[in-house]
């Protein structure tokens, strides 16, 4: 077995694992090796911003994880797509570039992550990120992980906005600004006319370090302890084990759904799971997988009067010409957008302290799901999302075979009011588009709930029925100080020594927005905290 020695082996190539990557290579004294199950991100649709279409659901580049099918969901099983390419989920996400609540961080503070505060985070979220509004108060503006204001005027999102306001919500220019609610449009991680992903971002630019090494095809089987300590890692590569050895540290980057696995793998677990599969324990570690949490949307699709909609362009030979003139020669159009173009965060009344607790993503467009054909009408799409559920899933193993996908228990919805706040969300949305300034763009007749769904007990089953992921999973290597938390403040893994878990399975709560953003900032903290 071929075995070889670094200071720091990361494991998974993602929107952490690029950010570890960089900055610990930056050190030329410091060997680094980073490794990835994925491949290269070769493919064009992995590049162009609006491909998240294609490869969200393409097995070459993406896990394609099951949930267990559940009776809160109408007995579905719910695919939950994780990247696996360089890159990881930032190379097939819908770009959005959106950092949460100010209260959230100061949630996980609260919680017993201390460093963890708004305050304190804010920083390590400026220093990655390159604005091209340049720096500010709130934005990093020589970073590496270039954010881009919307380049895609549509006339359809510009009227929901002005309904949003005549429904009475505040508008902003901003949601990663002074103000984090209202409505308005997204920013998006764009680099030119292309997809700026974790590893455009940070590891191309360092790639011919010779104190770094990056490994594709490399899957992970476990980490190596000797007497409590992790000494490096085990992994396949076409079916052939091989090693690496770590004399500073292991670090576990591999997502909210592969971090907890690779750990139960390694002996790190809730005891009674690992004995049943024989593998030794390592930690009695109950809540590693624990603590699963994932935003679930339900949406409101309407027809409109007119062919305005991308549905109508996409068929129009020549509007779609148009669309790649404008991406090829002004980087701007329908082909720099992302999964959602404007939206926001208000209140429902089940908002506590004026603190918004629905999300809204809008599209000039329809689907079923992404990869599937547009509608042949002429479609508009509004989806609500709560920011905060309290429903708390689980990832465990099935068996010892580090191949084999996990066990995932969703929950979703388990929790009334999460069901609550988006049958709230779902009302709001109609009253948007019930609003003037929307109205008169309107068809007869709603596509999705439909007319018949009137009652909150109507929209309910509907979301329960026709819901599902946001593609946010999180939190299921809790960090805090209390002796359940998988990782303490300093992303350590409690109970072991010379192991952290960086990436988004360290929040205690889920952000109420989109998480690549934070996944980033977790990764730039974690390589602080990992250089003392």
């Amino acid at each position: 077995m071929n075995q070889e020695s670094w200071d720091y082996v990361i494991v998974g190539a993602g929107s952490a694992g690029c950010v570890l990557a960089n900055r610990l290579s930056a050190d030329p004294s410091c060997r680094v090796l980073l490794l990835e199950a994925g491949g290269e991100a070769r493919n064009l649709w992995l590049h162009l911003p609006i491909g998240y279409f294609r490869t969200i659901y393409d097995p070459r580049f993406t896990w394609q994880f099951a949930t267990e099918p559940q009776q809160e969901t109408a007995g579905r099983s719910i695919v939950w797509p994780r990247g696996r390419v360089l890159g990881g989920s930032s190379a097939i996400n819908g770009l959005l570039y959106i950092r949460g609540q100010r209260a959230d961080f100061d949630d996980w503070q609260a919680a017993g992550a201390r460093g963890w505060g708004w305050r304190e985070v804010l920083p390590y979220f400026k220093r990655s990120e390159r604005y091209d509004g340049g720096e500010t108060e709130y934005h990093g503006g020589s970073g590496e992980l270039c954010v881009s204001d919307l380049r895609n005027d549509h006339p359809c999102c510009e009227a929901w906005l002005q309904a949003g306001e005549q429904a009475g919500f505040p508008r902003t220019a901003d949601f990663n600004g002074e103000r984090d609610g209202g409505l308005g449009p997204y920013q998006l991680t764009l680099r030119g006319r292309w997809r700026c992903s974790a590893a455009d971002a940070f590891l191309a630019p360092v790639r011919r370090r010779p104190n770094l090494s990056v490994r594709t095809a490399a899957q992970v089987s476990r980490v190596l302890f000797e007497r409590g300590v992790a000494v490096g890692v085990e992994w396949l590569r076409d079916g052939v084990a091989q090693r690496a050895r770590a004399a500073r540290e292991v670090v576990l980057s591999a997502g909210a759904l592969q971090s907890p696995q690779i750990l139960q793998l390694s002996g790190v677990g809730p005891a009674d799971l690992l004995r049943r599969h024989g593998i030794d324990v390592v930690v009695d570690a109950p809540e590693v997988g624990a603590n699963l949490q994932d935003h679930y949307q339900a949406r409101v699709i309407v027809r409109l009067a007119r062919p305005m909609s991308l549905n109508d362009d996409v068929r129009n030979p020549l509007k779609l010409a148009a669309m790649a003139g404008d991406w090829l020669l002004r980087q701007r159009g329908p082909l720099t957008v992302g999964a959602g173009q404007v939206g926001g965060l208000v209140c429902t009344e089940h908002a506590r302290g004026g603190r918004p607790d629905v999300l809204f993503n809008v599209m000039p467009l329809s689907v079923d799901k992404p990869g599937d054909a547009l509608h042949r009408f002429s479609g508009f799409s509004a989806s609500a999302t709560q920011c905060r559920p309290a429903s708390r899933g689980s990832v465990r193993i099935r068996s010892s075979d580090p191949l084999a996908p996990p066990q995932i228990h969703s929950n979703y919805l388990t929790e009334a009011q999460d069901a609550k706040v988006l049958v709230s969300g779902l009302k709001i949305l109609r009253d948007i588009y019930r609003q003037p300034a929307f109205a008169s763009l309107l068809a007869a007749g709603e596509y999705m709930p439909g007319e018949a769904a009137r009652s909150d007990a109507d929209l309910e089953a509907f979301a329960r029925r026709a819901g599902g992921t946001v593609f946010h999973v999180s939190g299921t290597c809790r960090m805090g100080e209390d002796a359940g938390a998988v990782v303490d403040s300093g992303l350590r893994v409690r109970g072991v020594e010379r192991l952290r878990v960086i990436d988004a399975s360290v929040m205690p709560s889920m952000v109420s927005t989109n998480t690549n953003a934070a996944a980033v900032m977790i990764g730039e903290k974690g390589a602080a905290l990992l250089a003392g």
